[in-house]
């Protein structure tokens, strides 16, 4: 019977991808964990096979608005500090990235004129579900961050990186538009670090302390809510 039980717990933990250690996790939070894995496989997968025609018709628009990739291939930090590749619909003007900060103001003149309507919306984030379905991120967490903001995190800052990050969170119901907020700055990622980034690590540690299935889904229902 006792290695039947480590034989089911063991498969939890490859299922959930989590550490050996949550061998001594409490078996509510394992219960919790494979919960959370399972849900966000199936609605992930739905999630693309519904929104596909959407998602086929992005594609066409953004190449017909600019040169460049349909996707753009966001390098981010995720748990346990491994890093991975997070996918948005490319939003930007080619090599983005070496033309100005990792932090984007709603004015910023790389957005492309499809660009601001996705990020709107909030469409540019659809194919981050093939991150949920493969695992490095889950439908609920911290978002994931670009690896100079991990390296700036508080010995407390660092417990976002024991989950995997998410899609949404309380601190993107917080701050639903960023860009807004940078709107107009000089140095963007300087203002990012002193009037959001505060405010987002308490909400996520906050998150991460109190987080439940329900709790979950309640985040899920309010990020729609909010879009719609």
């Amino acid at each position: 019977m006792k290695h039947q039980f480590l034989g089911v717990k063991k498969c939890l933990n490859q299922l959930t991808q989590v550490e050996d250690f949550t061998f001594f996790l409490p078996n509510y939070i394992l219960l919790y964990l494979f919960s959370k894995r399972v849900f966000d496989i199936v609605l992930s997968l739905f999630g693309l096979i519904g929104s596909a025609p959407f998602l086929c018709l992005g594609a066409i628009l953004i190449k017909l608005d600019s040169r460049g990739p349909i996707m753009y291939k966001a390098n981010r930090v995720g748990k346990g500090r491994i890093p991975f590749q997070m996918y948005k619909f490319r939003t930007m003007v080619i090599n983005a990235d070496k033309i100005g900060g990792s932090s984007t103001p709603d004015d910023d003149p790389r957005i492309t004129r499809m660009g601001k309507f996705m990020r709107k919306y909030k469409l540019d984030e659809f194919p981050q579900l093939i991150n949920v379905l493969k695992g490095n991120m889950s439908f609920v967490g911290p978002r994931p961050q670009i690896q100079w903001a991990v390296d700036l995190y508080t010995l407390e800052h660092l417990e976002v990186l024991n989950v995997a990050p998410g899609i949404t969170d309380y601190a993107s119901l917080r701050f639903p538009n960023e860009g807004e907020i940078l709107s107009g700055s000089t140095d963007p990622d300087k203002d990012y670090m002193e009037k959001i980034h505060p405010e987002k690590m308490r909400l996520s540690l906050e998150y991460i302390r109190n987080r439940s299935f329900f709790g979950d889904i309640l985040i899920i229902l309010k990020t729609i809510a909010s879009i719609i």
